[in-house]
């Protein structure tokens, strides 16, 4: 098996989170999965000292504060590019309480809401009253966020995937004989926007709630993502998607998933992701009440700091 200096390290508390932060060295990709207990962020802070927060979890004070006290704690004083998956409120709920303390300059996602319901569009134009007042990154499946120091590549977004593989993707995918179709979603997890983070020899994908059947249209009849050291888990480790065709195709080394108490860990995807060959290490955000033998960073049902893993990758 490949090695590397791929580490993966947890701070059950905020201030176990300062110490490992004061400590880092430069030239490295710092990747922090921050609790929102269900809910999904995730800040990027690139070697160029550039940063990308994607999704910013649910609305009110507790997830934003959570993300601000992580992004303060480093020294982070605006979010260069806010990546929002989907417009589903456990993802672009937080973003204005958020933005309203750690100034945003630009936002990436697929565009409008395609849902209807009062709540969610109430949501949505909460979040692009924000988005309006930065620079609006439209994001199509085989196009770049310019973050200084990293590349990532969008590889789907309302839903449609890339059409050319990555580099070192494009083998045929065997799974794919296999696979079973799930129902048709008409919700907004399968317009997420999907990427592929990479920092030298290091591969993170991020498909946001991406669901079971897109997530066949991305990899079948050929993976076009080749193999991942990180798998930042869909949809929570809800049922519906983590389909296998996907994440036994990309084999991850380490896999986080954003859980809540309540929320995700399925046991079936919980056993996908176990069972992926090469998997070294699998993270929960949080207890899980349904998977409590689970490895997580925080182990109480409800947390009072929303304690981060800190993932760092040199070159």
């Amino acid at each position: 098996m490949r090695k590397s200096s791929f580490s993966l390290m947890v701070a059950a508390a905020l201030a176990g989170f300062v110490g490992i932060a004061q400590a880092q060295k430069p030239k490295t990709l710092d990747i922090y999965s921050i609790d929102v207990e269900g809910g999904k962020a995730t800040l990027f802070v690139a070697p160029s000292g550039e940063t990308m927060l994607m999704d910013a979890g649910i609305p009110g004070s507790r997830d934003s504060g959570r993300i601000i006290a992580a992004a303060k704690s480093l020294g982070i004083r605006q979010i260069d590019y806010m990546l929002v998956t989907h417009f589903d409120a456990d993802h672009v709920g937080g973003v204005a309480e958020v933005a309203a303390q750690v100034p945003m300059r630009n936002f990436v996602d697929h565009g409008s809401i395609v849902v209807t319901q009062e709540r969610a569009v109430a949501v949505f134009n909460m979040y692009a009253a924000v988005r309006d007042k930065g620079h609006h990154i439209l994001a199509k499946p085989g196009e770049k966020v310019p973050i200084a120091g990293l590349d990532v590549e969008i590889i789907t977004a309302g839903g449609a995937a890339i059409k050319k593989p990555l580099a070192g993707g494009g083998a045929p995918n065997p799974l794919c004989r296999d696979f079973t179709p799930g129902e048709d979603d008409k919700s907004e997890d399968p317009n997420s926007v999907g990427v592929v983070i990479r920092y030298g020899r290091f591969r993170a994908l991020d498909l946001g709630d991406l669901t079971w059947n897109k997530e066949h249209d991305l990899v079948c009849p050929n993976n076009p993502i080749g193999t991942v050291d990180l798998y930042l888990t869909t949809r929570h480790g809800l049922n519906g998607a983590g389909a296998p065709v996907i994440v036994h195709a990309v084999r991850p080394r380490v896999a986080v998933m954003n859980n809540g108490p309540r929320k995700g860990a399925s046991r079936e995807a919980f056993m996908t992701i176990k069972s992926s060959p090469g998997l070294e290490d699998l993270w929960q955000l949080h207890y899980s009440v349904a998977r409590p033998a689970s490895a997580a960073a925080n182990i109480h049902e409800t947390s009072p700091t929303g304690g981060p893993e800190l993932i760092r990758q040199s070159k």
